[in-house]
């Protein structure tokens, strides 16, 4: 009777401890993703950057997105990102669904400096920590060094790099990349930085990279910087999806 005792005190200790260690867990989680209603944009700070889903209750695509973001944000407040994720109820929160111009579910944006970003790329958790990554840090990032520069090639399908002086050219890169910031990476690096090989016959230039080769932007031949980069953003050989389709449309 006493071994049964025992036996008894044991299993409940443990249940208990795995119901502690369970409820820990996903409450660490649930902090990690806050809930963003209402007076949203009346009481976050003017600095903050934030990654928000706006959902439906009855969204099936929405349900299939929740655990998914609950890791996106465990693993940007590990990092120590500056990125603080919330989601909102769109259906409750119609005015502020309505502010963020949020038309289908889930819809997924970052606001920073009151800013408006559409995420525009598939729902998978790659796909949205590169975008917070890309959209949450400078328009323009520079490449300091041939190391950095080949980091970054071998890093991502498509980037943008200016190459130059501060000029006319460069202003015209940065007010793109506001708005193509949500689609690729931009750069700015000196000539030493670029491979020896690369031919330039004058600075400032914008160069894009892919498929493991450049292209030149020429204002007389390709006109508009920010159109230029939108028809030559998307690489040769990629796969196919509902948005792949769409954003080559609306190129």
């Amino acid at each position: 009777m006493a071994l049964y005792a025992t036996f008894i005190s044991f299993w409940a200790f443990r249940s208990k401890t795995q119901v502690s260690y369970s409820s820990s867990f996903h409450g660490a989680m649930a902090e990690s993703v806050r809930n963003v209603g209402i007076c949203f944009m009346e009481t976050k700070e003017p600095d903050e950057i934030w990654l928000i889903q706006f959902y439906a209750p009855w969204c099936s695509f929405c349900k299939q997105l929740d655990p998914v973001w609950h890791k996106i944000g465990s693993e940007l407040r590990s990092l120590g990102s500056p990125v603080r994720v919330g989601k909102s109820d769109a259906t409750a929160n119609t005015a502020l669904a309505k502010e963020f111009k949020v038309r289908n579910y889930p819809a997924i944006l970052m606001l920073k400096n009151n800013v408006k970003y559409n995420y525009p790329g598939s729902r998978t958790k790659d796909g949205i920590l590169d975008f917070a990554d890309r959209v949450s840090g400078p328009l323009v990032r520079s490449l300091s060094s041939t190391r950095l520069f080949q980091h970054a090639i071998n890093r991502h399908d498509v980037i943008v790099v200016y190459v130059g002086a501060t000029s006319e050219l460069k202003g015209n890169l940065t007010a793109a990349a506001k708005e193509l910031i949500v689609h690729t990476y931009f750069f700015s690096a000196s000539r030493e930085v670029l491979p020896k090989e690369l031919t330039l016959t004058s600075l400032p230039a914008v160069l894009l990279f892919k498929d493991g080769t450049h292209f030149i932007y020429d204002k007389e031949q390709d006109g508009e910087l920010k159109s230029w980069i939108k028809s030559e953003r998307f690489p040769n050989v990629f796969l196919i999806d509902s948005y792949t389709l769409y954003a080559m449309g609306e190129s």
